[in-house]
């Protein structure tokens, strides 16, 4: 796996089917009344995962769009910067 965040579609669909892994084992884990700090830790898991995801995505549209938006025009760029802006905006309220 590449350093960094830059995954391939093939790294994020494994790393997507992992996930749901650990939300099943979640399930599981409240099913079978595990202790509610075990429970905290695997969600705490569950969501540094999927912010690793979302974290290759946003580092994705800055190196692809955004960079690719260079090469047309100034308020291309202005307007993928800012969808990235309003991505990461998001996930830091989540």
């Amino acid at each position: 796996m590449p350093d960094g965040y830059g995954f391939t579609k093939e790294q994020y669909l494994v790393r997507l089917r992992r996930i749901e892994g650990q939300v099943r084992g979640l399930h599981r884990m409240i099913d079978q009344d595990s202790p509610c700090t075990d429970i905290l830790t695997q969600i705490a898991a569950v969501r540094s995962a999927l912010d690793a995801v979302a974290l290759g995505l946003v580092e994705e549209h800055v190196r692809n769009c955004v960079a690719a938006a260079a090469k047309q025009s100034d308020e291309l760029v202005a307007e993928r910067a800012r969808e990235a802006t309003q991505a990461i905006e998001r996930l830091v309220k989540s």
